[in-house]
C-alpha cells in the first residue's frame, strides 16, 4: 500500500547518538571510544527529518524501536512500529494517507470495510467527555459537568469544591440503579484508590426523581438542571466526582471503563476509531520541570507563536493521536522545520545553547538549507495486531516477549558478561 502510494522504504540506524526528550534510552558502550555511547534507537525521528530536508517526498520504513520503559499490557521494551514522514503537508494530509493504510489492513485481514474519515476530537474535548487523551468511543457514557448547575446548593461536599475551583461531573450509568449497596461502595472502593475523596451516588426512581440521602440537598431547578445534563432516565444511576480538574477527569474516565466492563457495554469484535488533535505543546513532570508533551521537534500551532515563552501551558500543538477502542495506536505531529522556532523549543525545555548544539546541531543546520514544511507519524504495529485480533496484551502477538520484569524467560536475558568484556568497554560494575 505504501509503495503504491509513492512512499520510499528507507531503513535508519539502530545504533545512534544519544539525545534527550524522549524516552529513556537503552545505552551501548563504544570498544574503541572510552567513556562514550550509543544509544539504541527509540524512533527514527530526526532521521527521517533529515530525509525531508533532503529532498524526499514521502518516507516510510518497518522500523525496530527501544525503550527502556516500565512495561505494561501495550508496551515492550523493543517493538515494531509503521514510521511516516511527508513533505509539504499539512495535517489532513498525514491522517488521510494512514487511514487509507489502517482501512487497507483492515480489509485485507478482517474483511472489515473501516468507515473513512476517522471521527476527530480535540484533546480537550477528549479529557472533558472522556476523562482521557485515548478514549473508547465503542460504548456511550459521556462524562458531564454540571458545576454550574449545582455551585449554590446546600449539599457542602459540591459546594466547597466549586469555591474553592474545583467541578463536580458524573457518569449516568444506564440501568445502574439496580446496583446493590455493595456494588455501589466497590465502585466508590475504585475511586478513592485512584485518588478521589468519595463517590457520590444518586438512583433514578421509577418516576424519574433522584432518591438517596444527598437528593434532600437540591432543589427541584438544581435537579432539573442535573437531569438535564446527564440524560438520565428512570432506573438508571448518577455517579459523581467533585475535585480539581485534572483529577475529577482521570477518576471519571477510569470509572467509565470499570462501568464499561462490569455492564458489558461493548459488543465484541467492534472498532472505533478517532483521532485526538490538538494537544498541549508542554507538560510539568512531577519535580516542577516543563517538558515536551509528545517530543520537541512538534510544531506549535501558529496563533500560539507570539505566547510561546510567556504562557507555555497554554499553547497547542499541531500533534495528532490515532486511537482505536481506547488504545493509543499512533501517534505523529507536523514538525518544526526553522532553526530559530527549534531553538526557542530547546530554550523552553531548559537546554542550554551549547548543549543543543552538541546534541543536535545537525539537525540545526540542516534547516538552515531550506527545510520544507513536514510531518509524520508512527503507529505501533504490534498494537495493530493486538487490536485487530481482539486480544488485550502486546505480548501475545510478539515472539518471546519480556515479562513484567523485564525478562526474557526463554534465554534468561539480560545476563551477565565476562571480566575480559568489560574490559575491553572500559566500563566497570558497581555493586
Amino acid at each position: 500500500y505504501m509503495d503504491q502510494k509513492g512512499f520510499i522504504d528507507i531503513e535508519t540506524p539502530y545504533m545512534v547518538k544519544f539525545t534527550p526528550g524522549g524516552a529513556r534510552n537503552f545505552v551501548c558502550p563504544s570498544r574503541l571510544y572510552p567513556g562514550k555511547f550509543f544509544a539504541l534507537a527509540e524512533s527514527p525521528q530526526i532521521f527521517k527529518q533529515l530525509f525531508m530536508v533532503s529532498g524526499l517526498d514521502k518516507y516510510y520504513q518497518i522500523a525496530r524501536c527501544f525503550r527502556d520503559e516500565d512495561l505494561r499490557a501495550d508496551r515492550q521494551l523493543e517493538f515494531t512500529q509503521l514510521d511516516v514522514e511527508m513533505s509539504f503537508v499539512q495535517r489532513e494530509d498525514v491522517m488521510e494517507a494512514i487511514e487509507g493504510a489502517v482501512a487497507a489492513v483492515w480489509k485485507r485481514v478482517a474483511g472489515i470495510d473501516v468507515q473513512l474519515p476517522f471521527q476527530r476530537m480535540t484533546y480537550d474535548e477528549s479529557e472533558l467527555f472522556y476523562g482521557t487523551d485515548k478514549p473508547d468511543l465503542r460504548f456511550g457514557l459521556k462524562i458531564f459537568d454540571v458545576s454550574g448547575a449545582v455551585k449554590n446548593s446546600e449539599f457542602k461536599v459540591f459546594s466547597e469544591t466549586i469555591a474553592k475551583g474545583g467541578v463536580v461531573r458524573g457518569l449516568c450509568a444506564p440501568g445502574g440503579g439496580a446496583f446493590s449497596r455493595k456494588e455501589i461502595e466497590g465502585l466508590e472502593t475504585y475511586c478513592k484508590g485512584v485518588g478521589a475523596k468519595g463517590l457520590v451516588s444518586l438512583k433514578i426512581d421509577e418516576h424519574g426523581k433522584p432518591a438517596g440521602p444527598s437528593a434532600k440537598f437540591f432543589t427541584d431547578q438544581h435537579i432539573a438542571a442535573v437531569m438535564g445534563a446527564s440524560q438520565a432516565k428512570p432506573n438508571d444511576l448518577l455517579l459523581f466526582v467533585a475535585d480539581e480538574e485534572d483529577r475529577a477527569a482521570s477518576v471519571l474516565g477510569g470509572l467509565r471503563l470499570v462501568l464499561r466492563d462490569k455492564m458489558k457495554l461493548v459488543k465484541e469484535g467492534t472498532f472505533h476509531f478517532c483521532w485526538v488533535v490538538d494537544f498541549p505543546m508542554f507538560e510539568v513532570s512531577d519535580d516542577g520541570k516543563v517538558g515536551a508533551k509528545h517530543h520537541p521537534f512538534t510544531s506549535p500551532k501558529d496563533e500560539f507563536l507570539d505566547v510561546l515563552e510567556k504562557e507555555p501551558m497554554k499553547v497547542r500543538a499541531k500533534a495528532y493521536d490515532l486511537v482505536l477502542n481506547g488504545v493509543e495506536l499512533g501517534g505523529g505531529s507536523i514538525r518544526i522545520h526553522q532553526r530559530a522556532l527549534q531553538q526557542r523549543i530547546f530554550k523552553l525545555l531548559g537546554l542550554t545553547e551549547d548543549y543543543a548544539r552538541d546534541r543536535f546541531g545537525f539537525l540545526l543546520d540542516a534547516f538552515e538549507y531550506g527545510a520544507p514544511p513536514h510531518g509524520g507519524i508512527a503507529l505501533g504495529i504490534d498494537r495493530l495486531a493486538m487490536l485487530i485480533l481482539g486480544l488485550d496484551n502486546i505480548r501475545d502477538v510478539i515472539t518471546f516477549p519480556k515479562t513484567q520484569s523485564t525478562v526474557d524467560l526463554m534465554t534468561g536475558a539480560p545476563g551477565t558478561v565476562t571480566e575480559k568484556m568489560l574490559k575491553e568497554l572500559h566500563v566497570k560494575v558497581v555493586e
